[in-house]
């Protein structure tokens, strides 16, 4: 029977639909030197007895290693080791140089900060077409609750949890001349923005500040010495524009001092910014509390394309000045 011919690179992007973690792969040579290679071809295999498999390339240089070797380890990576899987999926330097490998049951190379892993004893090995496949028995594991890096289409990704059941914020329905939803973007992003904010407003009340008080003492702890024009520069996405009566009431505050035409923040403003800073952290730590660390993740780097794209030419904040 003649099979359908088929475009290997088509088949191969086809597979890289199937999203899968990132995982780097250990072992130890007979002269003690020690390999390392990333894969995404490790999956579960049994629970009783535990075991695990991954495959390996028949060309790859490491193999002979990895075939002659009893034991190896598997590294499940977090969202913070991407350059690490670069580094083991490249040739030609020292995939180890600089990093402090803890303590493991058998001498394969056992690397720390990963989101879990899994030291193996080979249990089987099977040809697989151009790949051989290694399946090993789990002698130890361990993992923690960093978000894991994961590789979808040719590329990294990060992972959010999926409730079970969708989230809504309101079981009603919108009336059908209204074309507001509870989905609409600029809706969730801006109750998300004032629900935080008024969390803030407690301090701000007994600091005797106004949100665009804040946003100005928030810039001048970053960057000091500015003009009016140059704040209003920097908070022009708040869609307020300063005042001299908004400067006037930090200056009577004691929070700002005058130099000239720019503005700079006193010991008092600066402690009240810092104040500001602690209280949004804690804010931050709470919410990361219950979305959980990959999903705060997530939702980071969400917000900071949706920033690129829609940046009208603010200043760099944090720009080194000339």
């Amino acid at each position: 029977m003649t099979q359908p011919s088929f475009d290997p690179k088509a088949f191969r992007t086809a597979l890289g639909t199937f999203t899968t973690g990132v995982t780097i792969i250990t072992a130890q040579a007979a002269d003690g030197s020690s390999v390392g290679i990333t894969a995404n071809s490790f999956n579960s295999v049994s629970l009783d007895p535990p075991l695990v498999l991954w495959s390996l390339a028949k060309s790859a240089n490491s193999l002979p290693v990895f075939t002659d070797s009893k034991h190896w380890n598997v590294h499940v990576l977090s969202v913070d080791q991407e350059s690490l899987s670069g580094r083991f999926a490249s040739r030609g330097e020292d995939k180890f140089a600089g990093i402090e490998l803890d303590d493991g049951i058998t001498p394969a190379p056992l690397l720390p900060n990963c989101t879990a892993r899994f030291q193996c004893r080979t249990a089987f090995t099977h040809d697989g077409g151009d790949h051989i496949i290694f399946i090993g028995e789990v002698i130890g594991f361990d993992h923690n609750d960093l978000p894991p890096l994961v590789y979808q289409s040719g590329q990294y990704a990060l992972t959010a949890r999926k409730p079970r059941e969708e989230v809504r914020l309101t079981k009603a329905e919108p009336p059908p001349e209204c074309s507001y939803t509870e989905d609409l973007l600029g809706y969730l992003l801006g109750r998300a923005h004032f629900q935080m904010v008024n969390r803030l407003q407690g301090l701000l009340h007994d600091q005797h500040l106004d949100q665009a008080q804040f946003f100005i003492l928030s810039v001048l702890c970053i960057r000091d010495r500015l003009t009016l024009d140059e704040i209003n520069d920097y908070i022009g996405y708040t869609g307020h524009t300063v005042e001299q009566a908004d400067m006037q009431v930090l200056v009577s505050a004691r929070h700002v001092v005058m130099e000239g035409p720019r503005y700079r923040l006193t010991a008092d403003g600066r402690e009240a910014s810092l104040l500001q800073i602690a209280q949004a952290k804690a804010i931050e730590e709470d919410l990361v509390e219950t979305l959980g660390p990959g999903d705060a993740l997530a939702l980071k780097l969400l917000l900071k394309r949706l920033i690129e794209n829609t940046d009208p030419g603010l200043p760099d904040l944090w720009a080194v000045s000339v």
